[in-house]
């Protein structure tokens, strides 16, 4: 085999293990790009247990329940799309901005029963910002309509209502 011949070998070789590594990084990277699953989109197609993923919604009014877990504060409440709801529960203290209406995503399981068992909690950091994921879900849920002006300020949300159950 000569030099150039050997040459051209070594960097199709080079090429083919270039692209698999940059095709195997985008497959792995392609499961983690979404920033947060919509209540509604979790009843839709709920993902394998024990996989970690984020939940983003409205905390429902009314759901808010506090409680001690051995000796450290826990929360039960329920995050909504106005669409659909899923039971939240999470051990730890919440963040400041946390209440009742307020956008929240967090971060853990789903558990066998269908309750989401959070590990972290972020709630958003002022009153004017709405993550891009927020304003598609609203828009998705009929809540906002862009034609019809800006998204609805925060103070609007905090009159969400609980689901009423049906009899």
């Amino acid at each position: 085999m000569t030099r150039k011949r050997r040459r051209m070998l070594v960097l199709a070789v080079s090429a083919v293990c270039l692209g698999s590594a940059a095709a195997l990084m985008m497959s792995a990277f392609s499961s983690s790009m979404e920033l947060f699953i919509a209540p509604a989109d979790l009843a839709a197609h709920a993902p394998r247990p024990g996989r970690v993923f984020r939940i983003g919604g409205l905390v429902e009014a009314g759901s808010l329940k506090r409680t001690e877990t051995g000796g450290h504060p826990s929360a039960t409440f329920r995050v909504t799309d106005n669409v659909a709801s899923v039971k939240v529960t999470y051990t730890g203290i919440l963040p400041d901005l946390f209440r009742e209406g307020q956008g929240i995503v967090a971060l853990g399981t789903l558990r066998p029963d269908g309750h989401f068992a959070a590990s972290e909690v972020l709630a958003k950091h002022d009153a004017t910002y709405m993550p891009k994921d927020v304003v598609d879900a609203l828009k998705k849920s009929g809540e906002w309509n862009p034609a019809s002006g800006p998204p609805p300020p925060a103070s609007t949300w905090n009159t969400l209502s609980p689901a009423q159950k049906k009899s």
